[in-house]
Formats: C-alpha cells, structure tokens, sequence
C-alpha cells in the first residue's frame, strides 16, 4: 500500500499526477456533499480521511480518531474506504447489490474498495451509504462491534 506523507489534503491532491487528481477530487467532492455533520476531513494513516474527531469520541482502542471514510491513490490503483460497510453486514448487502444492479464488478479488498476509474463505481449508492450513519450511529455501531468481538 502507497502512504502519503502529505500533512493536508491540498497538498496530498497537488502530489497526485493530473488523472488521479481529479479522479480523487471527484470522488472527494461526493463524498463531502454527502457526509453526515459532525465528522472530519483529515489527512491520517497516509490518505484523505473523514473521522469522528478525538474531542467527540476519545474512548477509541488505538487512541486514534475512528475512521469512517478513507480515500487513496494506490499504485495500480485507488482505494475507498467505507468503515460502516465493515461494520454494519446490512450495509455490505446493499454495496454488493449496487455493484450487481449497476453491472459493475466489485473489487474488494480486506477493508477497501478497489478501483481505476469512477465508472467503476455505482456512485448514487456509494452516496446514499455515505449519508447513511450519522456518527451518533457510527459511534454506537462501533462500541457494538468492540463489545462482540472483545476488542476492534
């Protein structure tokens, strides 16, 4: 995995070649249209981040903020983040479904989503998962997930 050394999301974008660039401020766009109040914009772990800040929730395992959506430009490719998906298996069902009603191949890995371009992505569901968790529920899921498996 590719990790910036970027300090801010502007000059993470400006470190990116011109394709890449746009493709991640698009994608960037669309998500911050439709991102629940009350999370972040970061830069954390070397990608754009959205996070429930330190200040709002600071009981987290790793003392770090907890990570709702991440966005990467990888090597071969780019990588999106969806942490509610992890979390909640309703929110996976519907992220596959999408996939298989828009005709797109679902590229998964252990905690990403893959992709080279936005067409490989069903974008307005992408959206509606976004404006989906409040963090009032992302903060509830998570402690629900903490309690189930002993730690997250």
């Amino acid at each position: 995995m590719v990790s910036s050394q970027a300090k801010t999301v502007s000059e993470y974008l400006k470190s990116l070649p011109e394709e890449r660039r746009e493709m991640i401020s698009e994608l960037r766009k669309l998500i911050i249209e439709n991102l629940p109040s009350g999370y972040e914009e970061t830069m954390n772990w070397g990608m754009i981040s959205y996070e429930v800040p330190l200040n709002r929730y600071p009981e987290t395992y790793n003392k770090q903020p907890l990570n709702y959506i991440a966005l990467a430009s990888q090597k071969n490719y780019c990588s999106l983040y969806l942490m509610c998906v992890y979390q909640e298996s309703g929110k996976m069902g519907e992220l596959v479904k999408a996939f298989k009603a828009a005709n797109k191949k679902l590229n998964m890995g252990k905690s990403c989503i893959r992709f080279k371009t936005l067409d490989d992505l069903p974008l307005d569901a992408i959206a509606e998962i976004i404006a989906s968790t409040s963090v009032d529920d992302f903060i509830m899921e998570y402690e629900q997930a903490r309690e189930h498996r002993g730690t997250c």
